[in-house]
């Protein structure tokens, strides 16, 4: 057969054929690729609307109301920081947070100590490690209003720990911490690290699964006692599991509001109380829009002041 010629008679360059799909078949390649390219961009679409609308979007509305004197609804009025001043003046504002404070230090401390412990027993290769891990992690897997209910009735006086203890032959055996206002705190902070110290066991048992079992060797030849090992150089190896875990832990402290509702609705009075049930307090109940928002902007900021330098030394320590 012979090769196609040009309107002139001539047979294209090298005589080689061309076919008139060619172009069209690129083309349509090059959009693909684009399109391919499009597709991880678009399912991140949603979240990254959500992050712009509903947390963005919402901050900077409540930073807005927090400047107004807004009651049931909001007000385009500006106050400046008068609400914030009203804020710290509160005495019951001031009371959750010396308790959350205190919740804070006890919570995280206790919780991080047992949940050590409990990875580097389970991390002796013990048997039934399997179940082990199970029930030390079921806790969390309770929401804080079970764990809070659980635990009022375990420590109520009346029917919980105190009489159980009583019936057994110690009637002059006391523990009513619930009802004290002194002490009430306390039982939150038990209840809180019952349920969370699981998820730390389990985060702390990943980062001693990652340590070589060649430093164990070494340490065993050079007589370095065990738990020397674990505070001099297995901790300082795990610092980014504990940078997560505090970041976590931390979180939920300035958070904490359901469970401190289902164990005594911060009481007796107000001796429980916390930051977070004052907010939802004043939104729904004295309907205080922009105290409450206040509220909320300093809880914000207590977290990103604390939180912000620990994800970017992270972030620089993974650069580096």
């Amino acid at each position: 057969m012979n090769p196609p010629r040009s309107a002139s008679g001539a047979s294209p360059p090298g005589g080689q054929r061309q076919w008139p799909g060619k172009a069209g078949s690129t083309a349509f390649a090059g959009w693909r690729r684009i399109l391919r390219g499009l597709v991880p961009w678009g399912a991140l679409l949603p979240m990254a609307l959500t992050v712009l609308v509903a947390y963005l979007g919402a901050t900077l509305w409540s930073l807005r109301v927090s400047m107004s004197s807004a009651r049931t609804f909001p007000s385009d009025d500006f106050v400046g920081l008068a609400q914030y001043e009203r804020l710290f003046d509160n005495e019951r504002w001031q009371l959750s947070l010396q308790n959350l404070a205190l919740y804070g230090v006890l919570f995280i401390v206790a919780t991080v100590v047992i949940g050590f412990l409990l990875a580097v027993f389970i991390d002796q290769k013990v048997k039934g490690e399997g179940a082990l891990r199970t029930v030390f992690l079921y806790p969390y897997a309770m929401s804080f209003v079970a764990t809070g209910l659980v635990w009022q009735w375990v420590l109520n006086p009346g029917s919980g720990l105190q009489q159980a203890v009583r019936q057994m032959g110690w009637p002059d055996f006391t523990f009513d911490w619930i009802i004290d206002q002194d002490k009430v705190i306390y039982t939150v902070v038990i209840a809180s690290v019952w349920q969370a110290s699981g998820l730390v066991m389990a985060l702390m048992l990943a980062g001693l699964r990652g340590i070589d079992d060649e430093l164990w060797k070494a340490a065993r030849i050079d007589g370095i006692p065990t738990w020397r090992v674990y505070l001099s150089i297995v901790l300082p190896m795990m610092g980014p599991t504990l940078a997560t875990v505090f970041v976590l832990l931390f979180t939920g402290v300035v958070k904490v509001f359901d469970a401190v509702v289902a164990m005594t609705q911060g009481g007796p009075g107000t001796a429980s109380d916390v930051p977070a049930k004052f907010i939802m307090d004043h939104l729904f109940g004295r309907a205080n829009l922009a105290l409450a928002s206040a509220g909320a902007i300093v809880l914000l900021l207590t977290v990103l002041a604390l939180v912000a330098p620990i994800l970017y030394a992270r972030s620089r320590g993974r650069s580096a």
